[in-house]
């Protein structure tokens, strides 16, 4: 099974990946600068009773909405995040559509 991360840049994709499986997906020096997913990021979360799942930690940000589209084809499900502290964004529709 294969899931991806959706959501406005900053709303912590990449924080609940690594959080649920400890693999950072932001792993290119660009990204880590930026603070934001740039490449698509991969991980592996064990479920109880499921097995193995593929996370795609894709970016939130408008700039990279191919690379996002590309990491979410074929996929069995999506985690779509929304901030806590901040709520939907402007964009937050649009993602979800």
């Amino acid at each position: 099974m294969t899931f991806c991360t959706a959501g406005h840049v900053d709303h912590g994709k990449t924080a609940l990946v690594r959080a649920l499986t400890g693999v950072d997906t932001d792993r290119l020096a660009e990204e880590r600068r930026r603070g934001l997913t740039i490449e698509l990021g991969f991980a592996p979360l064990e479920l109880p009773g499921v097995g193995r799942v593929s996370l795609v930690d894709v970016p939130g940000h408008a700039q990279f909405i191919p690379t996002m589209l590309s990491g979410c084809g074929g996929l069995d499900g999506a985690v779509f995040t929304v901030a806590a502290d901040e709520g939907p964004m402007p964009q937050t529709a649009e993602h979800l559509d």
